[in-house]
């Protein structure tokens, strides 16, 4: 039984500062928009003429805040829900955020590898070679490493002979659509946990009572967030046909936290963030939501952007110094508006 059912069923109108509230929706909006959307535009538009060291520093920047998002805004706030006093007694017997996070990474794990499995056999069938990740076409090395250099020489002697033996370029456009399927799976991956969750910091956004102070940090985290996923998104190699999907990431990210506000604003007088349903839902989600990006940021992020990939284990120091650097900035600051957040 809950320890409180006073506080645990109160249900507050949350009419103050309405007029903030509602703005919220197209500040967020903005911010969310631009956080994601600017990395994917810039990097198609050469008028922009945006030095590489920067987009370097967005794209580690942005790893840095989605591993700090899963542990501190994600991982934490489920186990508080799910440990809430408002829930029935069974619900502190054992630690259910840590075993949905563990849940999670291990369906992510089992996804992607039937996926991968797949893009393979697919190109077996068509007799090429392929890397899970589809690093051979030119994305970040990893599982067994070759340098860059090495993939550009086997990409153009590939691209040549089959030039050769048909006339036209037909399979390596195969090639790179398949690539193409295992990027956008891991991309996908991690954009629906972080979709997850900004729609629920929406809903709480709109209904908390310290609406003031958690507004402006969340204006921050969605834009630091979606520098992150739009980093990522940006970097995608695809085909012509799918170029528009980075864009639509991006923006469904976007609309997410907004989506997630107008939902509170109009539920405000019947949901009651402290109820049991409420911390059972929110708490389940975000330990999903937690074990996507652990499994993202520690796979993805960690693993196949450094230790696997041999073009930056070969760089200078200080390459590799601003990268890690560039990254521990990034989590450094989330997890530091983990504060108020």
């Amino acid at each position: 039984m809950p320890s409180d059912g006073i506080a645990c069923n109160v249900v507050g109108a949350h009419d103050q500062l309405m007029h903030l509230r509602v703005a919220s929706i197209f500040i967020t909006l903005i911010g969310s928009s631009s956080g994601a959307l600017f990395p994917v535009l810039a990097k198609r538009s050469p008028r922009l003429h945006v030095p590489k060291c920067l987009f370097d520093f967005a794209k580690y920047f942005g790893s840095g805040v989605i591993i700090a998002t899963a542990f501190i805004h994600l991982l934490s706030p489920a186990i508080s829900e799910l440990s809430s006093p408002c829930l029935p007694s069974g619900w502190s017997d054992y630690p259910y955020a840590f075993a949905l996070c563990l849940l999670s990474i291990f369906i992510i794990f089992i996804v992607e590898i039937v996926a991968f499995r797949w893009g393979t056999s697919k190109l077996k069938e068509v007799g090429k070679s392929h890397d899970a990740h589809g690093h051979n076409v030119g994305s970040h090395a990893a599982h067994g490493p070759e340098s860059k250099v090495e993939q550009t020489s086997n990409l153009q002697k590939e691209v040549s002979i089959e030039k050769v033996e048909s006339g036209q370029d037909h399979h390596y456009e195969h090639s790179l659509g398949d690539s193409a399927t295992t990027q956008l799976i891991g991309v996908a991956i991690l954009e629906f946990g972080v979709v997850l969750h900004s729609v629920l910091i929406g809903l709480t956004l709109a209904v908390n009572e310290g609406f003031k102070v958690l507004f402006i940090v969340i204006v921050f985290h969605q834009t630091f967030e979606g520098l992150g996923i739009g980093s990522r998104l940006a970097h995608l190699q695809l085909p012509a046909q799918l170029n528009w999907m980075p864009i639509a990431g991006a923006f469904l990210y976007g609309i997410t936290t907004p989506i997630g506000i107008a939902i509170g604003l109009g539920i405000k007088g019947t949901y009651n963030p402290g109820s049991a349903t409420a911390s059972i839902v929110s708490g389940v989600l975000d330990a999903l939501s937690s074990g996507i990006l652990v499994y993202t940021g520690l796979v993805e992020l960690f693993a196949h952007e450094f230790l696997f990939n041999q073009e930056m284990m070969e760089s200078s120091n200080g390459k590799l110094a601003y990268a890690v650097g560039s990254m521990c900035l990034g989590c450094a600051i989330m997890a530091l508006l983990g504060k108020w957040a």
